[in-house]
């Protein structure tokens, strides 16, 4: 009871604590690869599924749409009925959403299965909050910096797999293995992560969180499909405007409400807002890349836009930066208790701004993709790993958990916006090309210089990220 008292969490049982990262971070590598599965498939699923590059672009943005909205809504499931558990359920729904695409053949089961697939982002923000109870803070920034890294590493190290399977056996294969890697994921959180005795009481608040579906939805609708619809159509102005006023009405919800489905107080304070806002930028530069890298690689030569790789060798291309994010991570962890999370940030923001801004200079040869791609990885490295040791260094230990599944949010906020615009860029900007739509030179150059905004917002935003007292000690955390 002691121990309860001073809000600590005892845990049921105690398995080794490198076994219980090992877990939590395979979870994040699953979660990661379900953004980028269909990535080297982007460029043929207009006729794999018999549907507009307009509609197929939502194979991928519906995933990140439902990261967005069911990583706060997993995180208060969490608190409530435990960590562990919920992170099962999410695998499960992975699962579940992997058999549903691989059985389907049309776009309407495709976005059904991706839809579940995307729930299993909450896993990442759950993962750093058992990292909080079962570890030191010796240990916790580099694990947190690894938990961190997952969102770009499964990725990206994925997509040879995806790509090879793409190329050498049916393209519902890719689901297949996704189903495979969930079921492998469930007896291996079961034994490895210890489950939570405490529970906190409350209630789901649904009408917050479908308010938050909505006005994402609203938002995204706008720049997804505001080129083809007409920027100053009807159907454009109602979509954009009408989820603008749908989240202003859910944050004056959230902020009176009795238990919201996210503490909009907490998010208030200045270096949780200012890295929260950042995070949306970044998530949208790792993104951008994700979107546009392979289909530059992949688009033929003959088109002046793109190299003519297949897949396999596009995916090789890309795959290096999610390794670079694995290889980083300890050195993240390192430099996060050395020199505080606040340099650490800018120092990977402006890794991106220097990336995409090499691509405009030089993108004529495929090394200079992939020299880009690589430092892109490096500034997401960096990146990924201060934010949320930000966040913990700002708010009370008691708050972590909800603060940190905030940040998630945000960043997810930022990846499903990065798929609807540069989706909606490429296909506004295409040309005939026998037969097909295919994205000119010009459209390619535009999402760069859209990423480089995003990615310099995300810089400012992290020089301006005040020193809270104490801020370069250690958070208040358990030993």
């Amino acid at each position: 009871m002691g121990d309860a008292g001073r809000g600590r969490r005892r845990l049921s049982r105690t398995p080794p604590r490198w076994v219980t990262v090992a877990a939590l971070a395979y979870a994040g590598l699953c979660a990661s690869f379900m953004f980028t599965l269909l990535v080297p498939l982007q460029a043929e699923l207009p006729g794999l599924l018999h549907a507009s590059r307009e509609d197929t672009s939502w194979v991928v943005t519906i995933t990140l749409l439902v990261a967005a909205v069911a990583t706060p809504i997993s995180g208060r499931l969490g608190d409530m009925y435990g960590k562990r558990r919920v992170v099962l359920v999410l695998l499960g729904l992975l699962v579940a959403g992997s058999v549903i695409a691989a059985l389907s053949a049309s776009i309407v089961g495709m976005l059904i299965g991706r839809a579940l697939q995307g729930a299993v982002t909450g896993v990442i923000p759950l993962g750093i909050a058992i990292m909080r109870d079962v570890l030191p803070p010796a240990r916790l920034s580099t694990a947190v910096a690894l938990m961190s890294a997952t969102m770009g590493v499964g990725g990206a190290a994925g997509m040879p797999l995806a790509a090879w399977l793409a190329l050498h056996a049916d393209w519902h294969a890719l689901f297949w293995l996704a189903a495979g890697l969930g079921t492998l994921g469930l007896p291996l959180l079961l034994l490895a992560v210890p489950e939570d005795v405490l529970r906190a009481p409350g209630r789901l608040d649904l009408p917050g969180a479908a308010g938050l579906a909505l006005g994402l939805t609203g938002i995204l609708l706008f720049v997804s499909r505001g080129a083809e619809w007409g920027w100053g159509s009807a159907a454009t102005l109602s979509s954009g405007l009408g989820g603008v006023a749908v989240l202003l009405l859910w944050g004056w919800y959230q902020l009176r409400t009795g238990e919201p489905l996210l503490d909009l107080r907490v998010a208030a304070r200045p270096a949780v807002l200012l890295t929260n806002v950042a995070a949306i930028g970044m998530g949208f530069a790792l993104f951008s890349s994700n979107v546009t890298f392979p289909q530059l690689l992949e688009l033929p030569a003959e088109t002046g836009s793109g190299f003519g790789l297949d897949m396999m060798q596009a995916a090789l291309v890309v795959a290096p930066a999610g390794l670079v994010m694995m290889v980083i991570s300890p050195l993240s962890g390192w430099l996060e208790r050395t020199i505080g999370p606040r340099p650490l940030f800018t120092t990977g923001t402006a890794a991106i701004v220097l990336a995409y801004a090499c691509m405009l200079l030089w993108s004529s040869e495929v090394w200079h993709v992939f020299a880009a791609n690589l430092l892109i990885g490096v500034g997401i490295g960096f990146s990924f790993a201060a934010m949320p040791m930000i966040i913990m260094r700002s708010v009370p230990a008691s708050e972590t958990g909800a603060s940190n599944g905030l940040n998630a949010l945000f960043r997810s906020v930022g990846t499903s916006s990065a798929s609807a615009v540069m989706g909606g860029v490429l296909a506004a900007m295409s040309s005939d090309f026998e037969g097909h739509a295919v994205p000119s030179r010009a459209a390619f150059e535009l999402c760069f210089w859209i990423a480089i905004a995003a990615a310099a917002i995300a810089l400012l935003l992290s020089l301006l990220v005040p020193r809270q007292p104490g801020s370069e000690a250690r958070p208040s955390l358990p030993a």
